[in-house]
């Protein structure tokens, strides 16, 4: 059996995120706490591969139930994907010869960056670059295929990743600017003729913030992602076929957080949904 485990549902900064002194972070119980996005995949043989590596690798691992890490994806260069990196090397994890997939850009980084090089210099990894559009063959029965998508590149590019089990697929997209340039890069017209192209049954996107009005104007505009009501009008209801659609990556401020919000209610109301820590899904 092939499986796709969500280990992390928040933006980079978790929740609750550090210096927040808002009512979303502050004295919130320990129930309410969530990693950083993060994606682990098993395949068939029982081997484990990641996709983002967060600070938080340690209780990521324990939800994930510590399958042998045989490899890492890596979407993008921003803090909250690759600030677990660190944790592979000697000084914890100690492995040796772990398969590394990244872009051309992110890897180039990876050799600009002291610590990461000195990681590449010990063995830690076995780099593989892809190109747009590669499929990646980890198993007989699972496979991974990057889609570049247009997201801040102050580092590196910004890859989605399709998952390809024997029976299901499964889109893994935590960033990406907005749909304008996204559907205009894939020269697809809407949400849904994308997803059809991409032929994937399950959606895991981009929900970082509810809408426009969520952070100070200047900050918000700093960090453009599509806001959740875009995505929604976007949509409009769930109809026969569609893929079912998950917000995951969401900014500590965002209402999706709670269930019992009106914001949630909304997306629920409207067939699609708001993605869980530790969510499984069989490919």
């Amino acid at each position: 059996m092939v499986t796709a485990t969500l280990l992390g549902t928040a933006q980079d900064g978790g929740l609750p995120q550090a210096g927040c002194q808002k009512q979303c972070c502050i004295d919130l119980p320990q129930s309410a706490h969530r990693y950083p996005v993060s994606l682990g995949l098993v395949d068939q043989k029982g081997n484990g591969h990641l996709i983002d590596t967060t600070r938080h690798l340690a209780g990521q691992l324990s939800i994930w139930k510590h399958p042998p890490l045989s490899s890492i994806f890596l979407t993008h260069a921003h803090f909250g994907h690759v600030d677990g990196l660190g944790l592979l090397g000697k000084e914890t994890m100690n492995a040796h010869g772990l398969n590394l997939h990244v872009s051309s850009s992110m890897f180039h980084l990876m050799e600009e960056t002291p610590q990461w090089a000195l990681m590449l210099a010990q063995g830690v990894f076995s780099e593989h670059v892809f190109m747009h559009d590669d499929r990646i063959i980890l198993s007989d029965e699972l496979r991974v295929e990057p889609v570049h998508v247009p997201h801040r590149a102050e580092l590196s590019d910004m890859h989605a990743f399709v998952v390809r089990g024997p029976n299901h697929s499964l889109l893994y997209l935590p960033d990406h600017d907005d749909w304008d340039s996204t559907l205009e890069r894939h020269q697809c017209t809407s949400i849904r003729e994308w997803l059809n192209v991409l032929e994937v049954d399950i959606a895991l996107i981009d929900g970082t913030f509810w809408d426009m009005d969520e952070l100070p104007a200047l900050r918000q505009s700093n960090v453009p992602h599509p806001p959740v009501c875009d995505t929604l009008d976007r949509l409009g209801n769930r109809t026969e076929g569609d893929p079912e659609i998950l917000f995951i990556h969401l900014n500590h401020t965002n209402p999706l957080h709670d269930e019992n919000s009106e914001a949630s209610e909304k997306v629920q109301s409207m067939g699609w949904g708001v993605a869980k820590q530790g969510q499984q899904f069989t490919l």
